[in-house]
């Protein structure tokens, strides 16, 4: 179920970014960052997405009771975005980063 969950959801954001016209104007507002300064925008843009080195190694417990900022900056890290109440973010990070026995 959550595998299915992720994969519709890439798959979403791949069609929705790729097929639409304005591909630049999408990718320049996927850098937005409201507290980075300009120097470390510039920076990201410069860099697009790096796939991190390591695999998140939280388990449930830890994303249940993870902060709000802490969820969205682990998915922003793997690329990853979502909108949503705490609770929604928290239940996508666990979808995406644990297996299904963990879940």
């Amino acid at each position: 179920m959550a595998l299915n969950r992720l994969l519709s959801f890439a798959h979403s954001i791949l069609v929705d970014q790729f097929s639409a016209p304005d591909y630049g104007s999408r990718m320049e507002k996927s850098y937005e960052c409201r507290s980075c300064d300009a120097e470390t925008k510039n920076k990201m843009k410069k860099l697009g997405f790096q796939m991190p080195l390591h695999y998140p190694r939280y388990g449930k417990s830890d994303y249940e009771k993870m902060e709000e900022w802490k969820v969205d900056m682990l998915l922003r890290e793997y690329g990853l975005s979502f909108g949503g109440s705490l609770d929604e973010k928290r239940d996508f990070a666990m979808g995406a980063f644990l297996w299904p026995d963990q879940y």
